[in-house]
């Protein structure tokens, strides 16, 4: 799909699509293109202006404002908002706009940059969590190559690793935890970050990445003894099924509890098998591991 419907606007800036409809009445800026059956129709250019005209009406300028300044302009005011919140928004618009372009050399720029002002922590909850959300809406609505999806994600996948690797905690805690994903699932950030945590409190991990078979996990398991296995699923296989998952590692890993995080774990209802803990939110996730 080359172009951007009305909902996929509201989706990614959070404009309701009615507040949308109103601005092009009304002001300038924004002039939407109509296919052959009068559907608006809006462009990468449009996307990126909608984001910028957004985030200034969040942050307390008046529509009526914003539609007066030129786009350098507009940009001139974005760079000079002081909150914190305002700031981390910004990044997260400013990284949605460069995947969009492939401007891979200012995403890379974007994440140092914010490694050097916040650390990896900060940066990873504040930014490329809401980051990697609004890459799930231009996936869902087809507007991302899987091609600049894992550009991106390899990106944020080194930055990782390198903290990883340079973690040194001042405390040892004589527990460990396996991480792995299962078969299918190639989506590592969720469980390289709580990686970082674990290694970040002082406990040792076992690292063992993604689309591990469960008997080799099994291996591991019974090999290493570890006090929990960790897994957090994204987005695996259309022939992956949750529940069969669920059983076959309460059936392998009957002596050590299991903790599963991510969006299947988040958007999950039924009964939990008694000794798999879910955690719905990356508050939980940090809380599990601060308690250990």
């Amino acid at each position: 799909m080359d172009y951007f419907t009305i909902k996929d606007l509201e989706k990614l800036s959070g404009i309701k699509a009615h507040t949308i409809r109103i601005w092009e009445q009304r002001y300038e800026f924004l002039k939407p293109k109509r296919t052959d059956t009068n559907i608006r129709c809006y462009t990468n250019e449009d996307l990126k202006r909608v984001l910028n005209i957004a985030f200034l009406n969040k942050y307390g300028f008046k529509i009526s404002h914003i539609d007066k300044m030129n786009e350098e302009e507009r940009e001139k005011k974005i760079l000079s908002l002081s909150d914190q919140k305002a700031q981390y928004e910004r990044v997260v618009n400013d990284l949605v706009k460069f995947m969009i372009d492939v401007e891979v050399e200012r995403i890379e720029e974007v994440l140092e940059n914010q490694i050097h002002l916040t650390g990896v922590e900060e940066m990873i909850t504040k930014i490329i969590f809401p980051f990697m959300e609004k890459i799930g809406i231009l996936w869902v609505t087809n507007h991302i190559n899987p091609a600049q999806e894992h550009l991106v994600s390899n990106l944020i996948r080194q930055k990782l690793i390198v903290a990883i690797d340079k973690v040194v905690s001042d405390v040892k805690i004589d527990k460990s935890v396996l991480l792995f994903l299962p078969e299918g699932e190639f989506h590592e950030l969720g469980l390289l970050f709580v990686c970082y945590l674990l290694k970040r409190k002082g406990i040792y991990t076992i690292y063992l990445g993604s689309n591990m078979p469960l008997k080799d996990v099994q291996y591991l398991v019974n090999l290493k003894k570890p006090n929990y296995v960790y897994t957090h699923l994204t987005s695996v296989g259309k022939n992956f099924s949750f529940d069969k998952f669920l059983s076959e590692i309460n059936k392998r890993f009957i002596n050590t509890p299991i903790v599963l995080s991510g969006l299947l774990a988040n958007n999950y209802e039924k009964k939990i098998p008694q000794h798999i803990q879910f955690k719905k939110s990356l508050a939980e996730v940090m809380d599990f591991v601060e308690k250990l």
